[in-house]
């Protein structure tokens, strides 16, 4: 896959609920692998952003299994952990609200209220349930990602308008 793999609106799968993986077999594997590829895809076509995330529907897989880039800091670090049927526990702390884009919402990017602490559940690639705590960025990422699980993207979050930009060719 690469990053014309990665659908956008107005598709409407973007706002269909993801199925839950039941079973993680070989193809849910290749699945993560091919999601990890179009997020490199994308970000090597856009030297100025970093591709942190994708979740299954993005690639028109409709599936509840996302990929999160393992270090936000450092672009050389090309590496992404798979949560499976990742669901939210809780959420905490207050709500911050800061600036979002999306691969499937090409060049428009908003300020979205999150909350900036989230507990988080989900499987790992080999069935093993996996507890997250996660504050700040991660935790803003995290909402972002099981949002497009249950058929939401980050523009339904703002209700101001003047809070949308578009980036420029």
């Amino acid at each position: 896959m690469n990053r014309h793999s990665i659908i956008t609106l107005p598709n409407p799968h973007l706002r269909e609920k993801s199925k839950k993986v039941h079973v993680i077999t070989d193809e849910v594997k290749k699945l993560i692998h091919n999601m990890e590829q179009a997020t490199l895809d994308w970000e090597d076509y856009r030297p100025h952003e970093l591709g942190v995330a994708l979740a299954a529907v993005q690639v028109d897989e409709l599936f509840r299994v996302v990929v999160i880039r393992s270090d936000f800091e450092d672009r050389d670090n090309r590496t992404f952990f798979p949560l499976i049927n990742p669901e939210i526990v809780k959420l905490e702390g207050s709500i911050a609200y800061d600036h979002e884009g999306c691969l499937s919402v090409k060049d428009i990017y908003g300020l979205v209220p999150r909350h900036n602490k989230v507990r988080i559940r989900a499987l790992d690639i080999e069935g093993r349930e996996v507890r997250l705590k996660a504050e700040g960025f991660l935790a803003r990422v995290l909402q972002h990602e099981i949002d497009h699980t249950n058929g939401i993207v980050f523009i339904d979050h703002i209700k101001n308008q003047d809070s949308f930009f578009k980036l420029s060719d």
